[in-house]
């Protein structure tokens, strides 16, 4: 074969020395982080460290790589590590230190709480630069699989069975000891009946908080679904007494109170809760994150966390989490899963312009629609959902809503797509908020690095 090739030199490639200034662009993501990490105030974190010790690795180092990592779709401590040595950009904004993984995972464990304030810092920069100007917002929520094992979560059902059978156990030690006691029986060599008494009674305190939480959830759940039903029943009434005749279609079932058996309680992450998941009919542990995205810049300017299965209590939190230096928005769009007169009271409380779904958007849209022709204007005594719809058909309605599908939407894609967020590392309901402000920061930076340096 006449041909010839460039063979690699793979002894000399290893001996190659790299300069990270000509690997790392001016542009390029780590540079940014470090730039912005070098505009934070972080005397809070540095507080938060004990005036003795060792010498300890700086936070701007800790924090620059959770901050790269998490942009990057890195969040194990142990893959943060790792990637000091074989990352470019992760070596940079760790300033040529290899913290291990115990003090990359303490360090974010420590300091979930001043994450909410960094995320502000943040935020507050991206207004200076005159990349966020406070004007409409798209709100939604996503489910994301909880730390949690399956294999240790147990139904109400199984759980009453369980109680039921250790109890029983219970009586049949307490039994079998008086007559051991009395010398009608021999126990085997090494069979306490009191540590097998104790075992089983500290099993039945762990299944007793698991049943006591599971029917406080219940009851929640309950008065949820009441609420819902009610209004569905005004709803109908309100038609009939407008049409004068009785209104036609299956009654609203009334929802039932108490636990159902398939309701499930998970002893690896208590807090977390089995929810149906989005992409398929299947449930799993999860928790419920929420994230307030500006309409134009496409920043995420408030963030929430609950382990509520649907969205309807999540509008407040998350609001209240706007921080009020940026400015208070003018509007702001939800999906249909949001609606209740609740949550529309509380936002035109606060002076925000509520524009709410009130159902699944059709597919085949109805043709006034379409021409723009607006529907009969509602009457003052019009329930709130005729009243919604009527202000989401108006043009300046439909404008702010439609931007919630390229907005709001698209966030939470990437997180879960391009950056691969998709389960927490963390357990616990404050913990895992901590974790969920620190993927909303990542993201910000990542399109903040799009806006500033693209």
């Amino acid at each position: 074969m006449s041909r010839k090739f460039k063979r690699p030199d793979y002894e000399a490639t290893l001996k190659t020395p790299i300069v990270l200034e000509d690997a790392l662009p001016g542009n390029h993501l780590a540079r940014f982080v470090v730039d912005i990490i070098g505009q934070l105030e972080l005397n809070k974190i540095y507080a938060g460290y004990a005036e003795q010790g060792g010498e300890a690795i700086a936070p701007e180092a800790l924090l620059g790589l959770l901050f790269f990592g998490y942009a990057s779709g890195i969040f194990s401590s142990r893959k943060l590590e790792k990637a000091t040595y074989e990352n470019l950009g992760a070596r940079y904004v760790a300033g040529g230190l290899h913290p291990d993984h115990d003090t990359i995972a303490n360090f974010r464990k420590t300091f979930l709480a001043e994450l909410q304030g960094l995320f502000v810092q943040i935020l507050l920069l991206a207004k200076v630069a005159g990349i966020l100007k406070m004007g409409n917002l798209s709100l939604d929520g996503s489910k994301i699989h909880a730390d949690a094992s399956k294999s240790h979560a147990v139904s109400y059902k199984r759980l009453l069975e369980i109680e039921t059978q250790l109890k029983a156990e219970v009586a049949e030690l307490f039994k079998l000891g008086e007559q051991a006691d009395q010398g009608e029986v021999t126990l085997p060599e090494g069979f306490v009946v009191q540590d097998e008494v104790t075992l089983r009674q500290e099993r039945l305190l762990k299944l007793g908080k698991a049943k006591a939480i599971l029917e406080q959830r219940a009851q929640e759940r309950y008065e949820g679904e009441k609420a819902e039903y009610d209004n569905k029943i005004r709803e109908r009434e309100a038609k009939a007494r407008k049409r004068k005749r009785k209104h036609g279609g299956k009654t609203p079932k009334p929802p039932e109170a108490g636990a159902r058996d398939k309701d499930q309680y998970n002893f690896t992450d208590p807090q977390s809760r089995m929810m149906k998941n989005s992409t398929n009919d299947g449930f799993d542990q999860h928790y419920n994150a929420q994230a307030a995205v500006e309409q134009n810049s496409m920043l995420i300017v408030a963030t929430s966390l609950s382990n509520h299965p649907n969205d309807k209590k999540e509008v407040e939190p998350t609001l209240q989490a706007l921080p009020p230096e940026l400015g208070k928005p003018n509007a702001v769009a939800l999906d249909n899963g949001f609606f209740s007169e609740a949550n529309i009271n509380f936002m035109e409380g606060l002076g925000i312009e509520p524009y709410i779904a009130t159902g699944r958007e059709a597919h085949h849209q109805d043709l006034n629609v379409l021409l723009g022709k607006l529907p009969e204007e509602p009457t003052p005594d019009a329930s709130p959902k005729v009243k919604m719809a009527y202000k989401l058909a108006t043009e300046i309605g439909h404008a702010i809503y439609r931007l919630r599908k390229c907005t709001v939407e698209p966030v939470i894609g990437i997180i879960k797509e391009i950056m691969g967020f998709r389960q927490f590392s963390l357990r616990g309901l404050i913990k895992v908020t901590g974790e969920w402000c620190l993927v909303c920061l990542a993201f910000n930076l990542k399109r903040m690095h799009i806006l500033m340096t693209g």
